[in-house]
């Protein structure tokens, strides 16, 4: 799918975006992962030769300003049930996410020179993202990948309304 987002009034070429409904091959992201209740994975393919670090704050940096409120929306609602909320870690100085560090809202679990994952882990979701680069004939591919394992019906409900606004920021992230 070709897709233009509307910035300032003018558009902007994100290019060819493909979405799949499985992580990559030999992804870290997938790795311990017996079951899922919710993947996705967008890729674009982009002349860069950028480190994974520099891709990954380069997405964890290019977050519009609704997402950021519909961020702060919910974690006002969600707190009041006891669910972790987001603190946003200046992500603009990067150079190198080491496993245990803080990716924006995220905490870094493993990584190699070509994918970065990082987690969350709470009462009503375990929730995985990953970047992840792999050189290809026509540039870099690069991946934006997600996993949702429900820890209960409350995950469920949970992730229900989440998704679409999910979806519609993997493909303006990446």
């Amino acid at each position: 799918m070709e897709i233009n987002i509307l910035l300032n009034g003018r558009k902007k070429d994100m290019g060819k975006i493909h979405k799949f409904k499985e992580c990559p091959a030999n992804a870290l992201s997938s790795k311990d992962i017996r079951s899922v209740d919710y993947c996705d994975s967008y890729m674009i393919t982009k002349n860069t030769d950028d480190s994974i670090d520099t891709i990954t704050t380069k997405i964890l940096n290019n977050s519009p300003a609704w997402a950021d409120k519909l961020m702060t929306m919910r974690d006002f609602f969600v707190k009041r049930f006891g669910l972790k909320t987001g603190k946003k870690v200046d992500s603009n100085k990067a150079d190198d996410y080491q496993i245990g560090s803080k990716a924006n809202i995220f905490t870094v679990i493993d990584r190699n020179e070509n994918e970065i994952v990082m987690a969350e882990d709470d009462k009503h979701l375990y929730f995985r993202t990953a970047v992840m680069k792999k050189e290809a004939e026509q540039g870099t591919e690069i991946y934006l990948s997600t996993i949702v394992k429900y820890h209960n019906i409350w995950g469920k409900l949970y992730f229900l309304p989440v998704k679409p606004f999910h979806q519609i920021l993997m493909k303006y992230l990446i």
